[in-house]
């Protein structure tokens, strides 16, 4: 009697710690670099905008990955805990658990529908000086197809919310377009900037070419600081390498990224962030507090989201 009444209390004692949340093993923490959109997006979302661009104000011991990185990461790290676009938590939820925020689950309804805070812009930005008209108009055309209610399908398909506004279709502009009447095949444009919106990037390159007499595509995306860099920045002279036709951003473009026509930039979508751990974490949901506790080592241990 005395030993199953013990493991009735330690049986117990298990599921009190689980619904709470918690198991008694450090919490290994992994973080995007300083030029990260979704980095920025994240500390300002949760309200630590000094860690945006600090390595110094965050927990010792903090492992630095990219995006993919930390998705890969959390399914094997039982004690880790990060945070990727909602874009690449959708492309495959069932590896890893992305943690509802505030009590509402990541989704791309709830993104939509601005139920889940935790997210941001992203962002769009053109050359302001072109190498050739040919460049120019393709890259407007690429923006009107982007815009377009094709293109926000495409958006939607790849895990980020469209703009609402997206109300014509890419055939009902396509003749303002006419380069696109004509054989590119011999022409690329090349797309740059926040490695979040890469796949969406990807996804809109494959269904624009098509549509505009085959124009080639070209995806290197190193990071949102490098959207401005290679359009309108120090990379984007087209006697390099790096150079680009149309950048990305997955955070609002910070004053010294803003100094071109503003006829050059938008946005394209809305993206949730979302913080994910290991599917066997029992943690569930977290709050604001709670991150900023994990990320400046207030919280160290996952026992302590139990308390």
């Amino acid at each position: 009697m005395k030993k199953l009444a013990l493991l009735m209390v330690s049986v117990f004692a298990m599921g009190v710690l689980a619904a709470c949340g918690g198991t008694d093993a450090p919490i290994n923490v992994y973080t995007r670099d300083t030029s990260s959109g979704t980095r920025a997006g994240f500390f300002s979302g949760i309200g630590y905008e000094d860690a945006e661009e600090d390595d110094s104000v965050l927990v010792e011991g903090f492992i630095t990955q990219d995006n993919d990185g930390i998705y890969n990461a959390m399914q094997t790290d039982v004690d880790g805990i990060g945070y990727v676009s909602l874009a690449t938590y959708v492309s495959n939820p069932t590896v890893v658990k992305g943690l509802s925020f505030n009590g509402v689950e990541p989704s791309l309804s709830t993104a939509g529908d601005g139920s889940y805070q935790l997210t941001r812009p992203f962002n769009y930005i053109l050359r302001a000086e072109w190498p050739s008209d040919a460049d120019q108009q393709l890259a407007e055309a690429f923006v009107a197809f982007m815009l377009s209610s094709d293109g926000g399908d495409i958006i939607a398909d790849e895990g980020a919310a469209p703009l609402a506004g997206a109300n014509y279709t890419w055939d009902s502009v396509s003749d303002d377009h006419p380069i696109c009447s004509q054989d590119n095949s011999d022409l690329t444009i090349r797309f740059r900037g926040s490695d979040s919106v890469q796949a969406i990037a990807e996804a809109l390159a494959a269904a624009f070419s098509p549509e505009c007499g085959d124009v080639q595509t070209d995806n290197n995306h190193t990071g949102s600081s490098d959207g401005y860099k290679r359009t309108q920045g120090e990379e984007s002279d087209t006697s390099g390498v790096n150079w680009g036709h149309v950048g990305f951003a997955s955070r609002p473009f910070k004053p010294e990224e803003s100094d071109g026509p503003a006829s050059t930039r938008g946005q394209l979508a809305s993206d949730a962030i979302v913080a994910i751990v290991h599917n066997d974490n029992p943690v569930d949901n977290v709050t604001a507090q709670d991150l900023i506790d994990i990320y400046t080592g207030e919280i160290t241990n996952w026992s302590e989201l139990a308390e």
